[in-house]
């Protein structure tokens, strides 16, 4: 239990792999948000994901690799670990338990906000922290989030990046140049264990 931390934020995501526009994610929520701390969590058995995920250990190695310049980013294996499916609820609650004093922030992208209240307990995630969100598309999702009684938004300013992890599958799959969509240590991570070759 750390209690000195005043605001904690969690980013769930396959990161399979880990892109720039994530590591610009966390930077901006750092900094705009005034983080004393930000969980950086792979996700473990997502319900929501219908494809197969890359092994748990490339891309828990792969995000301890794109995160490794912001200091206040803990790399956080919970979910991997986590028997069963995995829910962001649950993550929030034992954030909770360790931070009992601190301010929860759950950051996602626009897309997860336009599907927010398909999320499992989505009521209690909205209780337990403040919404963030980053804007890079319409406002639809952002829009959508701010109607839902008892839901907390902040907007993240970022700049626009259009990359997706699913673009930069395919272009590794079709062995198509990803220039500076990945952090060098992540691309030469890829390389050298052979990722993303089969479709």
């Amino acid at each position: 239990m750390n209690s000195s931390l005043r605001r904690v934020g969690m980013f769930g995501g396959a990161f399979d792999p880990p892109h720039r526009a994530h590591v610009v994610l966390a930077r901006a929520a750092v900094q705009q948000l005034g983080l004393d701390r930000l969980h950086v969590l792979p996700t473990g058995n997502a319900w929501h994901k219908a494809r197969t995920l890359s092994p748990a250990e490339d891309r828990l190695a792969m995000t301890r690799l794109a995160f490794a310049a912001l200091p206040a980013v803990r790399i956080d294996e919970r979910e991997l670990r986590r028997a069963g499916a995995t829910y962001s609820v649950d993550t929030l609650r034992e954030l909770r338990a360790e931070h009992p004093g601190a301010q929860l922030y759950l950051l996602m992208g626009e897309d997860q906000a336009a599907s927010f209240t398909r999320w499992h307990a989505w009521p209690e995630i909205a209780a337990l922290a403040v919404l963030c969100v980053a804007a890079r598309g319409t406002g639809e999702g952002l829009a959508r989030l701010r109607t839902l009684p008892g839901v907390r938004v902040e907007l993240l300013q970022l700049p626009q990046m259009p990359e997706s992890a699913t673009d930069i599958r395919a272009r590794l799959t079709g062995r198509q140049d990803i220039g500076e969509l990945l952090d060098p240590a992540v691309a030469g991570y890829i390389e050298s264990h052979h990722l993303y070759q089969n479709t």
